[in-house]
């Protein structure tokens, strides 16, 4: 990540606030350490205590709070408890391969993936109009290709395009810039039985364009790039950054 980092001005997000949803791990995680190395004051949430106090230990340049982006009311006083709000980042997200198929495992995932971009949207409103502030979504990959494992993911990051699109001309008015990134295939934990089984793990990296599956830290400079003044006419988009895998067409 440093090579990452290191495009950018040191003290970019020097006086900012950085709120990172699903933030204690994976893409979240490394977002909001790439935020932090340019100066922001970053706070990561999620939902376990414990994993929060682990995490903290190893990252202490990020303040790291529970926030269930599931609870409306949670999320409402957490926003109240902040002073400032520059950049917020939706980055909580589940899959449930097969049990999707349930109605209850696909609106719980629903409920992770694409309800919580609007509630935490619409809370963090107020502060982001005051401070001409940022929102970044998580799409996916599998908002424009199908998983037929995971209908509920596919559905609801589908969702976040559409989402980004409609509250970035209703927020633009207040100066709020709304983006999204579609990432793709990446190691982390959620996609580990498939890098791990050398089958599967081949068939995805021959796909790319560039012969690799990314990391989290492939997807730093997209969102500090949609942060920045760089793009500061830039709204309403979805980024993918899945080493060209989505338009491959074999």
């Amino acid at each position: 990540m440093k090579d990452i980092v290191a495009t950018f001005r040191p003290d970019l997000f020097k006086g900012k606030t950085v709120l990172v949803s699903g933030g204690t791990s994976g893409m979240g995680l490394a977002i909001a350490q790439g935020f932090a190395a340019l100066g922001a004051s970053v706070i990561a949430t999620g939902t376990s205590q414990k994993k929060l106090d682990v995490i903290a230990r190893e990252n202490p340049g990020i303040k790291f709070a529970m926030m269930d982006v599931r609870d409306r009311k949670a999320i409402d006083a957490f926003m109240a408890s902040l002073h400032q709000l520059d950049v917020l980042v939706n980055a909580a997200g589940v899959a449930k391969a097969e049990v999707e198929y349930t109605e209850e495992g696909y609106m719980s995932v629903i409920d992770v993936n694409l309800n919580s971009v609007m509630r935490t949207s619409m809370a963090a409103r107020e502060l982001l109009a005051k401070a001409k502030g940022v929102i970044i979504n998580t799409a996916s990959m599998l908002s424009y290709v199908v998983d037929d494992a995971v209908p509920a993911y596919c559905a609801s990051k589908t969702g976040v395009v559409g989402l980004t699109r409609a509250l970035a001309h209703r927020f633009g008015p207040e100066g709020i810039r709304v983006n999204a990134i579609a990432p793709g295939y990446h190691k982390t934990a959620m996609t580990e039985p498939l890098w791990s089984d050398p089958v599967p793990a081949e068939k995805i990296r021959v796909k790319t364009a560039l012969k690799r599956w990314g990391t989290v830290d492939d997807l730093v400079g997209t969102a500090l790039f949609l942060a920045s003044p760089a793009a500061v006419y830039v709204t309403a988009t979805t980024l993918p950054v899945d080493g060209g895998y989505v338009v491959s067409g074999f």
